[in-house]
């Protein structure tokens, strides 16, 4: 396994994950936050931020974290080895997004001056949030079927599993066998 796409609400732990996995398993991160937004929330013009997917993506070896299904799974999918979707509970999610935006810290996945306020458009944001497995999952995995149905997925819910699977990693991504065990992929 050498490309590996990350999927999941905002929140899950994508970014995250994608560092762990490519420290451990010597694969560049590429956070799809950072290709589309720019400094101060400007954002990426749709040729601007096409021409930066398939720049980042050219490579033989990556861990791509993100969403942003029409615009990335085209370019992104159609060469992964695997989807990883974290199954992170709506909760989870909406206390992560909150601690993170009272923090007001930069992150490492978005571009500078990019941090989160409490604003209308973050209320917008948290709606998202919210209403993610109901709204944006469905048409997120409908698409990911259209694209690329053959792509093995593996489900992540729960600290156990993420640490199962960071753990077999290293040894998995070099040997070029399955990341996971039978119960925790796609049926």
């Amino acid at each position: 396994m050498q490309r590996i796409v990350i999927l999941g609400n905002a929140g899950s732990g994508k970014s995250t994950l994608a560092r762990e996995v490519g420290a451990r398993a010597g694969l560049p991160v590429v956070h799809l936050d950072r290709l589309f937004w720019r400094p101060g929330w400007g954002k990426a013009t749709p040729a601007e931020f096409h021409a930066d997917l398939v720049r980042a993506h050219a490579g033989e070896r990556w861990v791509s974290e993100g969403n942003y299904h029409r615009q990335s799974f085209a370019i992104r999918l159609a060469r992964a080895d695997l989807v990883v979707w974290l199954d992170t509970p709506r909760g989870v999610c909406m206390k992560r997004v909150l601690v993170r935006s009272f923090l007001d810290r930069p992150r490492p996945d978005m571009a500078d001056g990019c941090r989160e306020r409490l604003d209308a458009d973050f209320v917008v944001f948290l709606r998202y949030v919210f209403g993610f497995d109901r709204t944006a999952r469905p048409r997120i995995e409908a698409e990911r079927l259209r694209t690329s149905p053959d792509v093995p997925v593996t489900r992540l819910r729960g600290r156990r599993r993420i640490t199962r699977f960071l753990q077999a990693l290293p040894e998995r991504v070099t040997q070029g066998v399955p990341l996971m065990d039978r119960e925790a992929r796609e049926g």
